[in-house]
């Protein structure tokens, strides 16, 4: 007896009735998108679909994140200078949310300022 490979998305052994996994993935897909708003396409938490305070909570629990702050706009923004890479400083910031143009959030940033020849 030869053994026939299945894909992936195999589905139900070729009874050609449809692909009841691929159905539920795609189900479990959908659920998830809705369930979190604030995530950007890219997968990034997006400011502009949250409130200041969720910002900075966010912030302050994960210690540093990337955020999306706009459509092709992100950064990384921390709780404080623990955060920071050696020679890095905290700067001030503020990004968009949806109930406040500028919500105050720390960034780290290099000390050293750019020298052009």
């Amino acid at each position: 007896m030869s053994q026939q490979h299945k894909g992936p998305f195999a589905g139900n052994g070729g009874s050609g009735k449809g692909r009841p996994g691929l159905m539920a993935a795609a189900a479990a897909a959908l659920a998830l998108s809705a369930v979190q708003p604030a995530v950007a396409q890219s997968g990034r938490p997006d400011t502009r679909s949250m409130s200041c305070a969720q910002v900075q909570s966010l912030i302050n629990q994960r210690g540093g994140v990337v955020l999306s702050t706009g459509q092709h706009t992100f950064d990384r923004y921390v709780a404080n200078r623990n955060f920071c890479q050696h020679g890095e400083i905290l700067k001030r910031d503020y990004v968009p949310t949806k109930d406040n143009n500028r919500c105050y959030v720390q960034r780290c940033s290099n000390n050293q300022p750019f020298y052009f020849d």
